[in-house]
């Protein structure tokens, strides 16, 4: 390995592959490390969803133009790659039981198509209503876009007939779906290989600089890598990276899990989008188990209001019978702490919370199929936007703060980043993702009455 390098990227995760993707394969930059003390994409870029939308609700439509931008990266890489990375455009459908919460939904949809979301349609019963384009098993139909807002509970079980006839409301997000975050990155990973990025398995323990500019790397086994360019795209451990450069990166962790069955009785249907419950709701005990739990004082929080956000989505090929589940009914600021603490009541809250809008689920409350748990943290800032370009020290950037959304938003994120060190044209959203974004008075009075962090 050459002891001097253009740029070194701390990080081998999606946002970190991204980077060197732009900056190798698109702009042709020579002498790229990655450095990682882990083996590429196997700490957090495979513990999501996997999903990816383009409906964001925000004062201003940087988000939206942001993921965007990262879908139309999505489908190029899809057309280019023969969709080896599987992305499909099975949508995000958000749901309710609270027929209050409606002139809100019409209100924030309204908002986002605005934004750039895309066409809101709109069925009630009784109304002529434009033609409903179903949600397609595989694939990604470009021309799906915008949401289609049903308002009627007749139209609702007509088109999804597994979900409560409690639900009064259903906005299916059309350009938005999932794909398989490994097969994405190993493939972007290649293409950087193959345009001489050099990837090494070590951690950095130290970050030298002169006159306010990394000057070198050092590594734990003493090695020292000189570097024209940093970019830290350390994830989780964001804030560590920063203290080695003596910069507080304005950014705290939340610990998401999820968890995996085999749904054997076919609660979720193959073809299913991401369907997600928004309402609060107390999770559906017995009398006997709530009278028990009312004895125990370090159970006694299962009887209390859970949020909404539990969403759900099958897993696999259309033969397979997993379903993931996720609801992040804890959203503490915690320190990464690895291997990730898992919570052993976790599947079966998430199981009983799934009822709400799947109510066969009940039929796994006496026996809970055996679960497989894993998690990662989510790295978020104040108004949970990502952190994209220059730091404070000269040649030092920073791409992070990905929070639940890295995936979705890394193709983008990548290109921007590349665009930030290149000086290349940036895009009317750039300012937007800089960490000096916080010393704007508008943007700080902004966040003030910031009602919605978009994350699920």
């Amino acid at each position: 390995m050459n002891k001097k390098v253009n740029v070194v990227i701390c990080g081998a995760g999606i946002a970190g592959i991204s980077a060197a993707y732009h900056l190798s394969v698109i702009h042709g930059e020579k002498d790229i490390l990655l450095v990682d003390e882990r083996k590429p994409l196997s700490l957090t870029s495979d513990k999501s969803t996997e999903c990816y939308r383009n409906w964001w609700l925000e004062p201003e439509n940087a988000m939206v133009s942001l993921m965007n931008r990262s879908i139309d990266w999505l489908e190029r890489l899809a057309d280019e790659s023969g969709n080896i990375f599987q992305l499909n455009r099975r949508g995000y459908l958000f749901l309710t039981a609270d027929s209050k919460k409606i002139p809100q939904i019409i209100k924030d949809a309204k908002k986002i198509s605005q934004l750039g979301g895309g066409s809101l349609r709109i069925y009630k019963e009784g109304e002529n209503y434009p033609t409903y384009v179903p949600t397609q098993v595989e694939g990604y139909d470009k021309s799906l876009t915008g949401a289609d807002l049903f308002l009627s509970k007749e139209l609702i079980r007509k088109q999804f007939p597994y979900l409560s006839k409690d639900i009064v409301a259903a906005l299916h997000v059309r350009r938005a779906g999932w794909f398989s975050a490994q097969q994405l990155g190993q493939y972007l990973l290649e293409k950087c290989k193959n345009n001489g990025v050099t990837y090494t398995n070590q951690k950095i323990v130290s970050i030298e600089k002169t006159n306010n500019q990394v000057s070198s790397v050092v590594f734990q086994n003493g090695e020292r890598i000189e570097c024209n360019y940093f970019v830290s795209a350390a994830g989780p451990f964001t804030k560590e990276i920063g203290n080695l450069m003596g910069i507080d990166i304005p950014v705290f962790s939340e610990l998401h899990l999820k968890v995996s069955i085999h749904d054997s009785k076919q609660v979720v249907p193959r073809n299913s989008p991401l369907l997600i419950w928004t309402d609060e709701q107390y999770l559906p005990w017995s009398e006997e188990e709530r009278k028990w739990f009312q004895g125990e004082n370090d159970l006694h929080w299962l009887l209390n209001r859970f949020p909404g956000g539990a969403h759900t989505r099958p897993e696999g090929g259309i033969d397979s019978d997993i379903v993931l589940l996720l609801w992040e009914y804890k959203t503490d600021q915690v320190n990464p702490i690895f291997p990730v603490p898992l919570d052993p009541l976790y599947p079966e809250i998430a199981i009983r919370g799934m009822a709400a809008m799947l109510p066969r689920f009940d039929e796994y409350f006496e026996e809970i199929p055996k679960p497989i748990i894993d998690g990662g943290y989510y790295v978020k800032t104040q108004g949970n936007r990502p952190l994209i370009g220059p730091l404070s020290i000269k040649n030092t950037y920073i791409i992070g703060g990905l929070s639940g959304f890295g995936l979705m938003a890394s193709c983008a994120a990548g290109e921007l980043l590349a665009a930030h060190i290149l000086n290349d044209k940036l895009p009317p959203y750039a300012d937007a993702f800089t960490i000096e974004r916080y010393r704007d008075p508008a943007y700080q009075k902004m966040l003030k009455s910031w009602k919605t962090s978009g994350q699920l």
